[in-house]
């Protein structure tokens, strides 16, 4: 199977390849280097015409950035992963296409499983919940993985709050999961491996770390890591940005475990390693096929 894997210059792509490379799988990467101003009609010089499978592995997962820039959002969110699927679609190719927990709104007591309806309450969430309604609809061979917080983005609020030398605030009230990058990959990689064995389960999945957790305690975490200094100062308040965070993101995965047999892993041991991975400036990719 020729798997194409679409990426930026964000860690989790080249994470991904260098774990694709190690399998028996003929992996082509795709560097999209502006997802937000790629040129949607170019997608016949970029994509590969013995293409089997298109993995669009840009994460978003940071729905402050999105607030930011809601045009760039709905670009690199909907319009680019839509027109990729349309492409797909008239060549008779698969897509494999990232989520998140934003689209749920947080307010049911318990986890959510894959086939609750998103209601978002973000920028992100909006258009993600958007892209995936978009995709049950024109290409009925995919698969589309809903993720939990991106551990990263905890790590470098803890790490700017350090450098600042400022408190950092977290609502305790915000419950969920993290997924660090390793894990994430091994994930995808599990499922890409499966789809080449001929599996037939396209649909809809979640993957997020064991152990749900408030965003209060996350950062406790973090902030007790070695290499975080001690004098870091981490207190239960909400912040501006918490009202971007539905109070529930808890994710059931029971799904994903059934149909792959992929099993939870802990986001704690993946800690250390995700903070010596931002240390080491880990956020460029091998050079793709540029876009225009």
């Amino acid at each position: 199977m020729h798997v194409l894997v679409v990426h930026d210059y964000g860690p989790l792509g080249k994470v991904l390849l260098e774990r694709l490379r190690e399998t028996s799988l003929h992996v082509s990467p795709l560097l999209v280097s502006d997802p937000a101003g790629a040129n949607l009609s170019a997608l016949e010089r970029w994509i590969p015409e013995d293409t089997d499978l298109i993995v669009n592995a840009l994460w978003l997962a940071d729905p402050e950035a999105a607030e930011c820039d809601p045009e760039g959002t709905h670009k690199a969110a909907f319009s680019l992963p839509v027109a990729i699927a349309e492409f797909a679609r008239d060549k008779g190719m698969a897509l494999f296409q990232l989520s998140s927990c934003y689209v749920f709104d947080g307010r049911k007591q318990s986890g959510y499983i894959a086939s609750n309806p998103g209601q978002p309450v973000n920028e992100l969430g909006s258009w993600q919940w958007e892209c995936e309604q978009a995709l049950r609809t024109l290409l009925p061979r995919h698969i589309i993985l809903r993720t939990g917080w991106s551990l990263g983005r905890f790590i470098r609020k803890v790490q700017a709050s350090t450098a600042a030398n400022e408190t950092l605030t977290l609502p305790g009230r915000c419950v969920g999961q993290p997924v660090s990058l390793k894990d994430l990959a091994r994930v995808m990689t599990a499922v890409i491996q499966q789809l080449d064995c001929g599996a037939e389960v396209w649909g809809t999945y979640q993957y997020a770390g064991a152990e749900e957790i408030s965003l209060y305690e996350l950062g406790l975490a973090i902030a007790g890591l070695p290499g975080i200094p001690e004098d870091i100062h981490v207190v239960d308040e909400m912040p501006p940005w918490g009202a971007l965070e539905p109070p529930n993101t808890t994710l059931i995965c029971t799904k994903i475990r059934n149909t792959f047999g992929i099993k939870q892993q802990p986001w704690r041991s993946g800690l250390a390693n995700e903070l010596a991975m931002l240390k080491e400036g880990r956020v460029r990719v091998e050079a793709g096929t540029p876009t225009k």
